[in-house]
């Protein structure tokens, strides 16, 4: 299958790509709203939640529009590099969970996304309103994994 069959046929596949799929991925985190699926040797994400996709594609938007600096770049397209796209995803969704949390890590279980990013909402009314200066510090110090040495 070539790479052009592949992305036709991922797309009709999957109608609600998940937002954060490369975090998911990744295994940097999970959510209650995702649907895992396999074509040929990947592993693609849905979204089986509309809502929740419409939520967690706000935040991304605003993650975007908050990081530029933290990724030391200009402006951010829709399309980032796979390492950026990761410190991004990632680094945000720590950033949130530490605001949420406010350093108690028993108050919840932040390994569903859709869960905190509920829990978000709940604290502070609306995604535009949350506080990115303190998220994006988690961006700024995120690292991700390290190459190995040959």
């Amino acid at each position: 299958m070539d790479e052009e069959q592949y992305r036709t046929m991922y797309c009709s596949l999957n109608e609600q790509q998940c937002v954060f799929e490369k975090t998911i991925n990744a295994r940097r985190g999970n959510c209650s709203c995702s649907l895992r699926f396999n074509l040929a040797d990947r592993e693609g994400v849905a979204c089986n939640a509309a809502e929740s996709y419409e939520h967690c594609l706000a935040l991304l938007q605003q993650l975007r529009k908050n990081a530029g600096f933290a990724l030391h770049l200009t402006h951010i397209d829709n399309r980032l590099p796979h390492a950026n796209e990761i410190k991004l995803q990632v680094g945000g969704l720590s950033g949130l969970q530490d605001v949420v949390l406010k350093g108690d890590p028993s108050a919840l279980n932040m390994n569903d996304i859709n869960g905190l990013l509920g829990a978000a909402m709940q604290q502070f009314g609306r995604i535009e309103d949350l506080p990115y200066t303190e998220i994006i510090k988690s961006i700024v110090h995120f690292k991700g994994r390290q190459r190995r040495r040959r």
